[in-house]
């Protein structure tokens, strides 16, 4: 008798067909890999603006995983079951390099995905921001909260994309039936960050392993909130995997507040670093505070954070470590925060 082709298994009706834009990202090449662990048909979809193939070079020849070179503010004609649209640079060191290009990639991104989601009647993910919330006047950040922004400052590039593709994405919602899903994502680290893009743990964390200062920006007791990379991939699977009347948006992040501070001190300690601290003053519409209320993801999805920051730093300074051991990095400088 012959044996059954894994074609002929239940796979058949579980595997999706899911397309990741961004998906050679930090967070993006996080969700291709546990969309394929998962047994899931991945389609990467990134432009390289500030992805990168190392990050996916281990999924890079298997066979449920294809990789595209597209850029999303162009249409996409493919065929899929799902869409994560998390393509957008999402440091302040890149979306401000070329900001008219961040609010293209926000809006039209937004709206060529849409498209694609109505023609093939996907179900199709948004990765927001917890930059929709702008320099906050509550604390902590909840669903209900409209924002603090500036819509003509530095920053509005990222930020003000981001909430117009909120906005798009219920429009389509409710003029179109488009099944959507809102996250707004808060500060998330981890292994494949980019090492030059201007966040601060990033940034500490180059800095301590090269012994170099530290540089804190204010006096360092702006807060904010940081969840590892897993946690985050599991809230963004599970928020997918919701029915369709759940659209979000919801936070996901983790809702322990930390100084700016004690985060360097912490990276100080766990890396053995010689660094001492210095201080510039606060860029322009730097939030003073940031930490979620996760009532709802845990209420929807059963979701919250598992992995403490001491736990998830000490993952991220060893990926940092390993890079710069191999050189990885050797023509990567400094940047501020």
């Amino acid at each position: 008798m012959n044996k059954a082709s894994p074609l002929d298994s239940n796979m058949v009706s579980t595997r999706r067909r899911v397309l990741v834009t961004g998906g050679a990202g930090f967070l993006g090449s996080h969700l291709c890999e546990a969309l394929i662990n998962a047994g899931h048909d991945v389609m990467c979809v990134d432009n390289f603006y500030t992805g990168s193939k190392d990050n996916i070079a281990a999924l890079i020849g298997q066979p449920f995983f294809e990789l595209v070179r597209h850029d999303v503010t162009f249409p996409l004609y493919v065929e899929v079951d799902e869409i994560y649209n998390l393509a957008c640079p999402a440091s302040p060191v890149h979306y401000q390099h070329n900001p008219v290009q961040t609010v293209k990639t926000s809006v039209h991104g937004a709206i060529n995905m849409l498209g694609l989601a109505k023609r093939v009647r996907a179900r199709i993910l948004q990765a927001s921001t917890s930059e929709v919330y702008g320099d906050p006047t509550i604390h902590p950040q909840h669903e209900q909260y409209w924002g603090h922004t500036n819509p003509i400052g530095l920053r509005a590039c990222y930020d003000e994309g981001k909430r117009c593709a909120e906005t798009l994405f219920f429009d389509y919602h409710r003029q179109h039936g488009v099944q959507v899903k809102v996250a707004r994502i808060f500060n998330t680290y981890g292994p494949r960050m980019h090492p030059n893009d201007g966040r601060v743990v990033s940034n500490f964390i180059m800095q301590a392993l090269r012994n170099q200062p530290i540089t804190l920006y204010g006096d360092g007791s702006q807060t904010r909130s940081f969840c590892y990379v897993d946690d985050l991939i599991r809230g963004l699977l599970g928020l997918m995997n919701t029915s369709s009347e759940v659209t979000g948006p919801i936070n996901l992040g983790n809702p322990h507040e930390f100084t700016i501070a004690e985060l360097a001190q912490l990276v100080i300690e766990l890396t053995g670093s010689k660094s001492t601290l210095v201080r510039r003053p606060l860029p322009s519409d730097d939030p003073r505070q940031r930490c979620p209320d996760i009532t709802q993801a845990g209420a929807t999805l059963g979701w919250q954070p598992a992995v403490q920051l001491r736990e998830g730093l000490a993952r991220t300074i060893e990926y940092f470590d390993s890079q710069l051991k191999l050189g990885a990095w050797a023509s990567i400088g400094n940047s501020g925060d």
